[in-house]
């Protein structure tokens, strides 16, 4: 028999929502030693980005592959500059933290275990939710519906009673499309407008 749905829950994404993505670094260093790109989305796609962050692809192949592109004898810089890329949202995480004293907070994001066990370690990113789950360990990534089954499975989701906020209109409509509520963030002032409008406290 399944557990009864515990009540209004807030699900966050990590990327450009509690933390922003700096690539800047790793772009140039790349286009240092030779690498032409045409930004992030170019690298992501050649050292198969998807493919680590959908778990087919671990932390130490995904690494190999960013040292090739810049030659031989680069893999320590690929993993700092690979690592290094992640701007601190306060006003979020403090969002966060104050939506978990009265409500269930989760995160879920698409991550592969390199930058999943960095955000661990550096920003404490667990301490701020009850639970998470990221796409590497779900062996599927937003904003396939899988995952989201997985969550609601994971979390004890009422969908009815479950807002998502994310950077990308595409995940909305796919927790959309389940029952949930969604919040496209761009600022933390027009979320926190958001959530109060859906029902939320945030103070």
């Amino acid at each position: 028999m399944s557990r009864a749905p515990r009540g209004p829950t807030v699900v966050f994404d990590i990327g450009w929502v509690l933390l922003h993505l700096t690539p800047g670094p790793m772009l140039n260093w790349l286009s240092g030693a030779g690498v032409s790109h045409d930004g992030l989305e170019d690298i992501s796609a050649r050292i198969a980005l998807e493919d680590h962050e959908s778990g087919r692809l671990d932390g130490a192949g995904l690494l190999d592959n960013l040292a090739r592109l810049a030659g031989d004898g680069q893999l320590e810089l690929a993993q700092r500059y690979w690592l290094d890329m992640f701007d601190y949202q306060h006003d979020m995480f403090a969002l966060a933290r104050r939506l978990r004293q009265r409500y269930r907070v989760f995160l879920l994001s698409n991550v592969g275990d390199l930058h999943w066990a960095h955000l661990n370690e550096r920003f404490r990113i667990a301490d701020i939710a009850d639970d998470m789950l990221p796409s590497f360990q779900a062996g599927i990534m937003k904003p396939h519906a899988e995952i989201y089954r997985q969550a609601e499975q994971r979390f004890d989701l009422d969908p009815a009673q479950t807002v998502f906020i994310d950077d990308r209109a595409d995940n909305i409509e796919a927790v959309q499309r389940r029952g949930w509520h969604g919040i496209v963030h761009r600022t933390s002032s027009a979320t926190i407008a958001e959530l109060q409008r859906l029902g939320y406290r945030t103070d």
